[in-house]
């Protein structure tokens, strides 16, 4: 039978399961990929395992969150990471180097293999022909120690690509049109596979952008052909012998067929707060702003930052406009500044800040109280900024120049000037120094893990519990994100080791209550939380399922799940549940106790049961979707007490 891409990159690397879309799926990793907001717990992890060194093909490393040094909590953490790193045998990229996705696009991205990361936005190394996939910690932590990773068989969903981009739209509003279409939660369960003449026309890097915000849509992956032009890209990063085709054979068919005709595409921009959100900029246009930024996963490539340098070039920025620009590798920070481009932004008024994620992930560049942020980031979030009552607007680099050119949001197609036309660098940069490389054996068995202060170990958790009489502490709303559940930003990450300190924080941009009262559950049963669809989009950071269990948090009850927190949940013990009839979601109050009996034996029986409301005589009727093998680990009280049990180590 004629395969996809995604179906022969799932089919040469599957271990278990059948390759039925909603079935769970045993997949063999070839890399991994962790950051420093959730690699501390990936390596905390990697001890507790007692791993003697890393069964994957390439594992590495990044430090690019957590930048700000205020004070000692960060940098000793970056000791703990290299110091886990040599000791363990995977990559190290230092502070500065860059931001994951592009670095290792650049260094180690291999077409035909599988990359599973602890960060969401792992997918965007899909468009180098590997099934790329963001997963919470624990499961790259057992990734590493060569254990597959599991996940729902996906349907495969084709975009047949046509046209050729006009003069000032570029690959960022070809995914901002995705999500246009079909919104935060139109990928969930599927794998968006790219394909058609419209490619030929798309950049390695452009295909980086389309990928990288698959995540928004709640994809578990995005998948493009390695062709020609992946080809080019590894031989000019001096890795041209890792190149292999990989495109879907003739006659290959997709769950779902979509078409997207690059020629009609237009500048867009998501509008507060959602990725959602998109309208076409120039219904927005005259919007005044305060901040435009440039910079982020989502558009990482030298073009992003060479066509932003030359609409400003020989001009200056609109008074009261921070424009901020942030690198995201230090190789292709090099080139911009042999061909002169950074010289045109910062005599354009342009603020330079180091490579890294920064302001994506609210590390600085926050904007101020009540102005319009323009940012060409993947994620405009509530309070991920780092400024609560934050208004950020998602655009191209194309929009975000010509909007800090006059102060106010601009379609860039108004600007009195031709399209500039940006070629790559004439001798392009190859750092091979951006990553060290992994110790042999010998020499890792003799480093010792260095830890600071503020790393503190996992508590024990308990087994499920047979009974349940628990209130329900928070009642929530549609597309509640990880970072709501626990925020990012330089208040909050730099605790991202000691989950004591973290938990505090826990949906505080919510209910500021919800640390006290969720911790009075604490040896009293544990509590509930009640939401709507999508909940947990956004962040794969597990700390948003590891925090509220630390705080009592035993049911999770929504109406539908995102991917990854879904499973977060899962690795931690908590029990995410559905409602059967949705509209049982309005009967539900903030307030009301829920009452289970039988449960451990209930979830193995079948996949729903009813819960009762103490006090109302309401019955509610709720599914869940474990596979047998996660029902083992929810019985257990989580993924650590399961591989405990099973004495898993490397």
């Amino acid at each position: 039978m004629p395969l996809t891409i995604t179906q022969k990159l799932i089919q040469d690397h599957l271990v278990s399961g059948e390759m039925v879309p909603g079935t769970e799926i045993g997949l063999k990793i070839d890399q991994t990929l962790t950051q420093d907001a959730t690699g501390t717990l990936v390596m905390l992890e990697l001890e507790a395992m007692k791993l003697e060194r890393a069964k994957t093909e390439a594992s590495a490393q990044y430090v690019d969150h957590n930048l700000i040094q205020v004070d000692s909590k960060n940098p000793d953490d970056h000791l703990f990471l290299h110091s886990a790193t040599r000791r363990f045998g995977l990559y190290y990229s230092r502070p500065g180097n860059g931001v994951s996705h592009p670095v290792h696009m650049q260094r180690l991205a291999k077409p035909g293999k599988t990359l599973l990361g602890s960060d969401s936005h792992t997918c965007a190394n899909g468009c180098m022909g590997m099934l790329a996939m963001g997963a919470g910690g624990i499961d790259v932590a057992l990734a590493i120690a060569g254990e597959p990773f599991y996940v729902k068989m996906p349907q495969v969903w084709g975009i047949k690509l046509t046209g050729e981009l006009p003069d000032w739209v570029s690959a960022k509003d070809v995914i901002l049109e995705l999500l246009r279409r079909h919104d935060v939660k139109g990928g969930v369960g599927k794998v968006i596979e790219y394909y058609g003449p419209g490619l030929e026309s798309l950049s390695a890097m452009d295909r980086h952008v389309i990928a990288n915000m698959g995540a928004e849509l709640g994809a578990t992956g995005t998948v493009f052909p390695s062709d020609k032009e992946i080809k080019r890209f590894l031989k000019e990063q001096g890795r041209e012998e890792d190149w292999i085709e990989l495109v879907a054979d003739k006659g290959a068919t997709y769950d779902i067929n979509e078409e997207i005709n690059l020629s009609e595409m237009e500048p867009l921009i998501a509008k507060p707060s959602s990725p959602g959100n998109v309208v076409a900029v120039k219904e927005v246009a005259g919007t005044p702003i305060y901040q435009s930024y440039v910079g982020s996963s989502a558009n990482p490539g030298f073009r992003d930052f060479a066509i932003a340098a030359e609409i400003v070039k020989g001009n200056h920025i609109a008074d009261g406009v921070s424009f901020d620009i942030n690198p995201t590798s230090r190789q292709m920070l090099t080139d911009l500044v042999k061909e002169s481009h950074i010289a045109s932004l910062l005599q354009a008024g342009a603020r330079l800040h180091q490579a890294g994620c920064n302001g994506c992930i609210g590390m600085g560049q926050a904007p101020a109280t009540g102005r319009n942020s323009l940012r060409t980031t993947p994620r405009n979030f509530p309070g991920r900024s780092g400024t609560r009552e934050d208004s950020v607007f998602l655009c191209s680099p194309e929009t975000a120049a010509a909007s800090a050119l006059k102060g106010e949001i601009t379609d860039p197609r108004t600007l009195d000037m031709d399209y500039p036309k940006v070629t790559g660098p004439k001798k392009p940069t190859i750092d091979v120094n951006l990553l060290d490389t992994p110790l042999p054996l010998e020499e890792a068995k003799k480093v010792e893990l260095q830890k600071g202060p503020n790393i503190a170990s996992i508590p024990d958790m308990d087994e499920m519990p047979d009974e349940v009489a628990i209130p329900i502490l928070l009642k929530m709303g549609d597309n509640i994100s990880t970072d709501e559940i626990l925020a990012g930003g330089a208040r909050v990450l730099p605790f991202r080791s000691n989950l004591p300190e973290i938990s505090k924080f826990t949906f505080e941009i919510i209910d500021e209550t919800y640390y006290k009262r969720g911790k009075e559950t604490v040896g009293k049963g544990g509590h509930a939380v009640v939401g709507g669809f999508n909940y947990g989009q956004g962040s794969s950071r597990e700390h948003a399922a590891l925090a509220p269990r630390y705080l009592g948090l035993r049911i999770a009850l929504v109406k539908d799940f995102a991917r990854i927190h879904w499973q977060n949940l899962v690795n931690f013990g908590v029990l995410p549940l559905t409602f059967v009839d949705e509209a049982d979601y309005d009967k539900l109050e903030q307030g009301d106790v829920l009452v289970g009996s039988g449960l451990r034996a209930k979830i193995k029986q079948g996949n729903e049961f009813s819960l009762q409301v103490k006090g109302k005589n309401q019955e509610i009727k709720v599914r869940h979707t474990l596979s047998e093998r996660q029902i083992e680990i929810m019985l257990k009280g989580g993924i650590i007490n399961w591989v405990k049990a099973r004495n898993v180590t490397a």
